[in-house]
């Protein structure tokens, strides 16, 4: 049968050190004169932060921060950003920070026009065709990690209190009008989370290239992406001057969420569970779970892998680029299992079931049946592979 897909691709992206000065032009250009700035609490009190919103004022316009963003935003998180969105006239977002800022603030953006629940949004079927687009209010996204890639993605993941689960929200409209990868804003960042936020990219990259679905352009852009953290990660992670390595996992991360459009899988099915239910980072979780995973998937996409092993000049096919990515997590100081980041077995049953219902689990190259997922769980446990 021939392959039949449809393709949208990202936004304008100003990417390169100092950029961060051209913030205020990004907002006139995407038509903000009033914009809240979304963070959280911890980057609000860096000196980025501060330059970031002298900037804005410096350039006329009149911004008021947000930071009431937890590391993994929630309805309550949004909920409070819409009211200030609401009752202060803004007109627009600047999202400034990691993945959990930059998601909250879209995500606050998409549903300034809304009059349905968030969850009447999530990415199920055609759920966003019944949004309003001409409500949602254009977003300049700023990014100060290497990792979710959020500022050219067209979602944003929140968790659902009241269940226990995160839902990822979907609109094309929710794309940010303008990006800024400066590399500067990503210097402070400590070897931990640039790992962390960085296997997020991989990731995205890795899950992205094996999806099933057709998407050539993105297919090519994950394997970019994927060259590019397996360079430059190492070198960001043990040298966080270093400008160069910064701005390629910029771009790394930009690239794996410009591909996922392609489709996600296992490995993201199987942290959202846990970051719901533990409060995990998501990048560290979607590393410790990425080769049980690969593992699983192999028979599915043996062939794909070889070629991008051969791509990227490892030996062995499968084998050497498994050996790589346990390789790449030993040496960036990744755990191997899960109960180093705090996750036991006494919710497995109820993590599988969630793990089959996310939307991302519909994207894998094998079926994820509620055993699998268990089984995988487990597997994560007790570090078996094979």
């Amino acid at each position: 049968m021939a392959p039949i897909g449809t393709w949208s691709f990202p936004t304008l992206v100003r990417a390169g050190a100092g950029r961060i000065a051209e913030i205020g032009e990004a907002c006139v250009e995407a038509g903000i004169v009033r914009p809240l700035f979304v963070t959280d609490r911890g980057v609000a009190a860096l000196d980025i932060a501060e330059r970031a919103l002298a900037l804005l004022r410096a350039a006329g316009l009149e911004p008021e921060v947000f930071t009431h963003v937890d590391p993994n935003p929630t309805d309550a998180n949004v909920a409070a950003g819409l009211l200030a969105m609401r009752e202060n006239g803004h007109d627009g977002i600047v999202a400034f920070g990691g993945g959990s800022a930059l998601d909250a603030g879209k995500v606050i953006a998409f549903m300034r026009g809304q009059s349905l629940p968030w969850t009447a949004f999530e990415d199920r079927g055609s759920n966003w065709k019944a949004a309003d687009a001409t409500g949602i209010a254009p977003v300049v996204a700023v990014p100060t990690t290497a990792g979710t890639g959020s500022e050219v993605g067209r979602a944003g993941v929140i968790t659902d209190t009241d269940a226990g689960v995160k839902r990822i929200v979907f609109h094309p409209g929710m794309l940010p009008a303008q990006v800024i990868l400066d590399p500067e804003l990503t210097l402070g960042l400590p070897p931990d989370l640039t790992a962390a936020t960085g296997m997020d990219a991989f990731s995205h990259c890795l899950e992205a290239y094996c999806a099933p679905s057709f998407h050539p352009a993105a297919e090519g852009v994950a394997v970019e992406g994927i060259r590019l953290v397996k360079e430059y990660l190492p070198r960001a992670t043990f040298d966080g001057r270093d400008i160069e390595a910064r701005t390629q996992m910029l771009a790394a991360a930009s690239l794996g969420a410009t591909a996922f459009q392609k489709g996600l899988g296992a490995i993201h099915a199987l942290s959202h569970p846990i970051g719901a239910l533990y409060g995990t980072h998501h990048g560290l979780t979607n590393a410790v779970i990425a080769p049980y995973v690969l593992d699983f998937n192999r028979d599915e996409i043996e062939a794909k892998i070889e070629r991008l092993a051969g791509w990227l000049e490892l030996e062995d096919g499968f084998a050497g680029f498994m050996d790589f990515l346990l390789r790449l997590r030993r040496d960036l100081g990744i755990p191997h299992t899960l109960d180093k980041i705090g996750v036991d077995e006494d919710r497995f049953d109820r993590m599988a079931a969630m793990a089959v219902e996310d939307p991302t689990a519909g994207g894998n190259p094998r079926l994820l049946t509620e055993a699998d997922a268990r089984d995988l769980y487990e597997r994560a446990l007790n570090g078996r592979l094979g």
